[in-house]
Formats: C-alpha cells, sequence, structure tokens
C-alpha cells in the first residue's frame, strides 16, 4: 500500500546470541516486509541485562530506536549513554530526574514522523509512577506532531498489558508488550484502531529458559538457591512483531507476528 508506515518491532535481544541471531534474521524480514522504521528492544543485549555503549551503537546500525525496561540500569555505563543517545529509551514512568527519556520522534525511510513512547507495568515489578497516566500526557504532547505512535509497554502481566492497551484505544498506532520474553498470540487491531499483542517474546537462544541456560534456570527451581543467570549458548531464536498503519491518521492497518529460529545452530 503506497504510504504506508510499516513498522517492524524486535522483542527483548538476550545477550551476544540475541545479537547473532539479530544479524542472522533480519535480512530475511526486511526483505519480505519492506519496514520503513526498525524499533528493538535492547534491554537484555550485554550479557542478557542491561546494556553497553558499544552494543548500543551497534545496534542502531540496524534499528532507528531502541527501547528498554527495567534491565536498562544494570550496566552504570548506560547511565551517561542514556544522556547522550536520544534514540535510546527508558521506560518514561520512571520518576522525574531520572536520566534519559522515554519518548522520541524520528522520520522513517519514506519521510513520516514516527513516535515511540517506552513505558514500564507496575503489577509483579518497581511500583514507578503510573503508565496510564504518563501516556495520557505524552499522547496528548506528541500528537500534535505525528498520529503515528507505537508503544513499548515492558510489563510482567498480562491483564496490565491488555488493560493498557483497550485504554489507549484509537489514540496510538500499537501496544506492543515485552519483558516476558515468551511470545503471545493475541495479536489483533482493536476496534478503535490500535494493533496489540500481549508479548513479543524475545531474540536470543532457542534452546533457553526465557533466553537463560537452561540447566542454571532448572538448578534455581530444583534447589531454591540464588543462581547467576548467563544467556543460552545453542539455538537461534527470533520473534518480532510487523505493523502497517496509515501515516495520516496512525491507526493500524495489519499486525503481522513473526518467529524464526534455527535449533541446532551454535549462537
Amino acid at each position: 500500500m503506497p504510504g504506508k508506515v510499516t513498522i517492524l518491532f524486535l522483542a527483548d535481544i538476550i545477550g551476544r546470541p540475541g545479537r547473532t541471531a539479530l544479524k542472522r534474521f533480519l535480512p530475511a524480514l526486511i526483505k519480505k516486509h519492506s519496514p520503513s522504521f526498525v524499533i528493538a528492544n535492547a534491554e537484555n543485549a550485554a550479557g542478557g541485562m542491561g546494556l553497553t555503549e558499544e552494543i548500543g551503537r551497534d545496534l542502531l546500525g540496524l534499528a532507528d530506536v531502541l527501547t528498554s525496561g527495567n534491565h536498562i540500569w544494570d550496566k552504570k555505563e548506560a547511565i551517561d549513554y542514556l544522556e547522550r543517545e536520544p534514540r535510546l529509551l527508558r521506560p518514561a514512568n520512571y520518576p522525574p530526574g531520572n536520566p534519559g527519556r522515554g519518548d522520541v520522534i524520528r522520520t522513517d525511510k519514506q519521510g513520516n514522523r514516527v513516535a515511540v513512547i517506552n513505558l514500564q507495568g507496575r503489577v509483579f515489578m518497581e511500583p514507578i509512577d503510573c503508565p496510564f497516566r504518563t501516556a495520557d500526557a505524552l499522547i496528548e504532547k506528541i500528537r500534535s506532531e505525528t498520529p503515528v505512535i507505537i508503544i513499548d509497554f515492558h510489563a510482567e502481566a498480562t491483564s496490565e498489558k491488555q488493560a493498557l492497551g483497550w485504554y489507549l484505544d484509537g489514540r496510538v498506532t500499537a501496544v506492543l508488550g515485552t519483558h516476558t520474553h515468551v511470545p503471545t498470540a493475541d495479536d489483533r487491531i482493536l476496534p478503535g484502531g490500535t494493533a496489540f499483542l500481549s508479548d513479543v517474546g524475545m531474540v536470543g537462544s532457542g534452546n533457553s529458559v526465557i533466553g537463560m541456560r537452561r540447566e542454571q534456570a532448572i538448578e534455581k527451581f530444583l534447589t531454591a538457591l540464588p543462581q547467576r543467570f548467563e544467556p543460552g549458548r545453542d539455538g537461534l531464536f527470533l520473534s518480532a512483531v510487523v505493523v502497517e498503519a496509515d501515516p495520516e491518521t496512525g491507526r493500524a492497518l495489519t499486525i503481522t507476528r513473526e518467529v524464526m529460529r534455527e535449533d541446532g545452530a551454535d549462537a
């Protein structure tokens, strides 16, 4: 469709296997969908938790905007990087005064303005500011510049994610969930024209437990003792979602889930 905005959203990138999977599978996704704008969640891209500037710069060679979540604070150097790199977002509903920013507007390959907002849930997570009210304030400001608004909602509870999707239906282009690393199958376009998916999933080791070494996860459940988790070591897996939208209205036209894997690949 001429003039449409095509957003490719890549789920949580987990460590080196995630970066390897991204570079392995991304060319095929771009060939298939010809996205005009690419967003990737990078909060776990460095060693499975956090982000470094070197890795951030590398990923920004592949994506237009990087989103994050609660693990963005795990590497100290990310604090300064957040201040200097406007294309790297942290959740907007952290209290005022924290480093970085939670929203950005960029131009896609066709000259359309695309806004990205990063929010974090509060159910089973840190009790930070309200994501619903934060969204209200940001959307009111952003819609004067563009109707195309993509939200990465980094949250644990599917109920909270679904509630935000319904709350923002008709006001944003898409509400896409991240954080659990497990892709869900509830993709749909809500009645007001907002594309929704509870969780996009992850990019990382396919033979793992949510991206981490399976033997470490099993040991944790068997013993209940603390474990130092590391990214999984074998198999490559990528889950993503593609949203097509009308640049004039911001309404989503289609939403398509994508899953790619190489179970035997050494990551």
